[in-house]
């Protein structure tokens, strides 16, 4: 598949999260890391285990941070901080991702399915209406935002495919 189409497709498919009429509840289980914690993070609704961690390594392997990263975390926290996170590639443990609100909260690993699964059920008993035209209505910022930097942000991840910085970080890895 070409560059194009690719970046397409990853633009229908970030946009497909966000205008998803009902919300997406995500329990964060384990480590979500890259293109797993742009997932999480686009998600209405964000669990995270204690022992879970998120991550988006795309700089330190020679990738523009272009599928998640740049486009979404400044929408969640300060911009110097998502810089930070995001040159460095830093995980991000269950707390601080709260306290940067990339999270709602952080359960005890054993409760974190039992706990997503009642808000769920919570939101499930919430007038359908509007809880559809409220989710769109806040998404609309993100959208707005997002969009303006997506396309660029994937083109130039793609483009980093091909530098030599991202080659010797697979070749090393490789060996």
């Amino acid at each position: 598949m070409e560059r194009a189409a690719l970046i397409e497709e990853a633009r229908l498919t970030f946009n497909g999260i966000i205008d998803f009429p009902l919300p997406i509840v995500a329990a964060v289980n384990g480590p979500a890391v890259g293109l797993g914690c742009t997932l999480a993070v686009l998600c209405d609704l964000v669990y995270v285990g204690r022992s879970a961690y998120l991550a988006d390594p795309h700089v330190s392997v020679g990738l523009t941070a272009g599928d998640g990263g740049a486009p979404f975390w400044p929408l969640t926290m300060s911009i110097v901080k998502a810089k930070e996170l995001l040159f460095f590639g830093s995980r991000i443990s269950a707390g601080d991702a709260v306290a940067l609100g990339l999270a709602n909260g952080a359960v005890a690993d054993e409760d974190l399915m039992e706990h997503t699964i009642g808000v769920a059920e919570r939101l499930a008993g919430l007038p359908a209406q509007a809880l559809r035209s409220t989710k769109r209505a806040v998404n609309l910022h993100i959208s707005r935002a997002a969009n303006a930097v997506l396309d660029y942000a994937l083109a130039a991840e793609f483009q980093s495919y091909d530098t030599p910085e991202h080659r010797e970080t697979v070749a090393k890895f490789l060996k």
